[in-house]
């Protein structure tokens, strides 16, 4: 899964060191956080995972859906197979605006007395038409007056029929995105979070938790509702399935882009990186994790990386952390350190010692992983002189022996990269006997490899020409 992270991560961040990496879908970043966030949340195997098998509350969000503009699938009490044969809800036609034939959720009247929704009449007078839509009269006025009673009955009928209304939150950039969920559960359980006993806070946590992974739509109404500033606050609770469970919920809702800034603002990277050094091994590789989504913002690299001991944690979650923890610091690292002032930070917390483990340990898998971080490392100067230092050269020279085609392109970029116009490292290349290995990497491996290994043959035959 790594490799596919570090791809896309790479594509989508770095222009700077795009030539280390080939370049992947942009779009599949998104897909390869939400797998690690579903194994985030499913941490245990099957059956024996809580929030697979405890069942949801009565007030749980309901699948309702709206279909072809106005039948709804109403839940029905009894088996599956009496749900796929019940008949669809049919919403009255006067509920219905006559522009989109959607249910409406803020009904207005115009001046001839039709009433349509808001967001559709409008959008219609802004095209330019000065007409009625139903009646074709022309409008006296374009006032559009709220039809209060139209909508009561409307919520009314939402309700007793289990439908859930969609409504629109306003974006960042000042636009509006229509979502549907159950905000008086989410509401409930906010305030849940706010006071109440260790046991109801960790309930809450765990519920919140649980819908923020489900959808969008979900992630904007909880932080809508003010959960992000009490879920920071809980990463300090004493109780570890709570800080577990909030700082899980905050990875989960970092996924929606508008809420990244939300978490950054409302102070989260100091108590995750708390999480990330004192917490339970699972919390600390969900607190890297959230770390990771939320440098995707660049301007979020910034800011995670200059959070006293933030390289520090993660470091020592790839030294000592689990088989999961260590990849999620590796991702969380790379990521970090596509930001070039990140580069001295890591060096100096010490991650190539732990870099340096991994590929001597081929049994902890992670040889990708090393050569990745020790890619964006290097191209710092820094860094370069850190790798130099600790004799890198032997290492990668192995990977070119036996690693697969891309962690050997990958390798060949950073051989080149400490290598260039160094006799010392072309002597060393030349004694582990890496010539033979890079004219095969130059003639079979993919495109960058290729000319990677060949940049690296030319240096070696100045270095042996007559001065």
């Amino acid at each position: 899964m790594f490799s596919d992270i570090y791809s896309t991560v790479y594509s989508a961040n770095c222009k700077e060191l795009a030539k280390i990496n080939s370049p992947a879908p942009v779009d599949g970043d998104s897909q390869k956080l939400m797998v690690r966030v579903g194994e985030a949340n499913n941490p245990k195997p099957p059956g024996d995972d809580p929030e697979q098998t405890s069942p949801r509350t009565s007030k749980d969000l309901k699948d309702s859906t709206l279909e072809d503009g106005h039948k709804v699938d109403s839940p029905v009490a009894g088996s599956s197979e009496e749900c796929k044969k019940a008949d669809p809800l049919v919403a009255p036609s006067d509920f219905l605006c006559p522009i989109s034939l959607d249910l409406m959720r803020d009904p207005v009247v115009v001046s001839t007395g039709q009433t349509y929704e808001r967001s559709s009449i409008q959008r219609w007078i802004d095209s330019g038409n000065l007409s009625c839509p139903k009646t074709q009269q022309r409008l006296q006025n374009l006032a559009l007056t709220p039809n209060y009673v139209l909508r009561s009955l409307i919520i009314q009928w939402c309700e007793a029929n289990s439908v859930e209304q969609r409504r629109r939150v306003r974006k960042s950039d000042g636009s509006y995105r229509e979502v549907a969920g159950d905000s008086e559960l989410i509401g409930e359980l906010v305030r849940r979070l706010s006071g109440g006993s260790v046991v109801a806070q960790r309930a809450a946590a765990e519920e919140i938790r649980s819908l923020a992974r489900r959808s969008t739509d979900n992630r904007i109404l909880i932080a809508e509702a003010g959960a992000v500033p009490v879920l920071v606050g809980l990463l300090a609770a004493g109780d570890a399935a709570t800080q577990e469970h909030a700082v899980t919920a905050l990875l989960n809702l970092s996924i929606c882009d508008s809420n990244k800034a939300l978490i950054i603002l409302s102070g989260a990277v100091g108590p995750i990186v708390q999480v990330l050094r004192t917490g339970s091994m699972e919390a600390r590789e969900n607190a890297a994790f959230a770390l990771f989504s939320l440098s995707l913002d660049d301007e979020n690299k910034v800011v995670i990386g200059s959070s006293p001991g933030v390289f520090e944690a993660l470091v020592a979650l790839l030294r000592d952390g689990s088989a999961r923890g260590r990849r999620d610091a590796a991702t969380a690292l790379f990521n970090l350190c596509i930001y070039s002032g990140n580069k001295p930070r890591a060096v100096h917390a010490g991650v190539l010692a732990p870099v340096l483990w991994l590929f001597e340990n081929p049994a902890a898998d992670m040889v990708d992983e090393a050569v990745a971080l020790l890619s964006v490392v290097v191209s710092h100067q820094e860094g370069k002189a850190a790798a130099a230092r600790a004799n890198v050269i032997p290492l990668l020279v192995e990977v070119l022996r036996a690693g697969q085609p891309q962690v050997k392109e990958n390798a060949a970029a950073v051989l080149l990269t400490l290598c260039k116009k160094d006799a010392e490292g072309l002597g060393s290349l030349e004694g582990l006997g890496a010539v033979k290995l890079l004219a095969e990497l130059a003639h079979s491996g993919t495109d960058r490899a290729r000319r990677k290994a060949a940049g690296l043959l030319e240096q070696l035959k100045k270095l042996r020409r007559p001065s």
